[in-house]
C-alpha cells in the first residue's frame, strides 16, 4: 500500500462500545466517526466542529489497540472521506470493516458490511447493501426497500420519539425489524 498511510481523515472520535443499532446490535466494535456530512439531519448526534487530522496508519495504530475485530466507519457520512486506503489497511490488520452510510456517495466494493440509512433530501445513488436502516418520520418507507436491494430491513424511531408508530407499522408489515437506539438506553457511548 505504498503512500496510503498518508491520506489524511478528519476524525470526530475513536473508541471502542457496543454496536446500538440494527442488526448487529449488542456486538463489539471500534467506531472511527468521521467528520462532515453532505446532509444536516436534525436528529445526527456527530458534533462536527471538532476533528483531529488523522493519517491513515495512525487510525490503524489506534483501532488495533482495541481487542474489537469489526471496525464501524460513521460520522456524518464517511464516504465523503478517502476511505478506500484505510478499509484496505484495516483489512491488512485483520479486521472486518462496517459502513453506516446514508447512501448518496458510492463506496469501495470492499466493505464487509454496509448499513444505509438514507434520509430526507439525500439522493440514495448506492442500489444494495446489508441492512437498510430507516429512521421512521411517517415517510414512504416501501419506496425505499423497493429502490435499495438490502438483505435486512430495520425501521428506528426517531430519537426514541415515535415508538409506539413505529411498532404499530411494523405489525403491519412484518417485513420489517425493530431497531432502537440500545445505547442511549443502556447509556453508553
Amino acid at each position: 500500500m505504498s503512500g496510503t498511510e498518508d491520506v489524511s481523515l478528519a476524525v470526530n472520535e475513536i473508541f471502542c462500545s457496543l454496536q446500538g443499532e440494527g442488526f448487529h446490535t449488542g456486538t463489539a466494535a471500534v467506531f472511527v466517526r468521521l467528520s462532515g456530512c453532505n446532509l444536516r439531519c436534525g436528529f445526527c448526534d456527530t458534533d462536527h466542529s471538532g476533528f483531529r487530522r488523522m493519517s491513515a496508519n495512525e487510525i490503524v495504530r489506534e483501532v488495533t489497540g482495541y481487542p474489537a475485530v469489526t471496525v464501524i466507519l460513521t460520522g456524518g457520512e464517511p464516504s465523503l472521506q478517502p476511505i478506500g486506503p484505510l478499509v484496505d489497511m484495516l483489512h491488512e490488520a485483520g479486521r472486518r470493516v462496517h459502513i453506516e452510510t446514508n447512501g448518496t456517495m458510492p463506496l469501495p466494493p470492499s466493505i464487509d458490511w454496509v448499513t444505509c440509512s438514507p434520509k430526507e433530501g439525500g439522493k440514495v445513488v448506492i442500489d444494495h447493501c446489508d441492512e437498510l436502516k430507516v429512521v421512521y418520520t411517517g415517510q414512504d418507507v416501501e419506496s425505499l426497500a423497493a429502490q435499495i436491494h438490502a438483505g435486512n430491513l430495520f425501521l428506528q424511531p426517531c430519537s426514541g420519539r415515535n415508538t409506539a408508530e413505529v411498532i404499530e407499522y411494523i405489525l403491519g408489515h412484518p417485513w420489517w425489524r425493530l431497531s432502537l437506539q440500545t445505547h442511549r438506553i443502556l447509556d453508553i457511548r
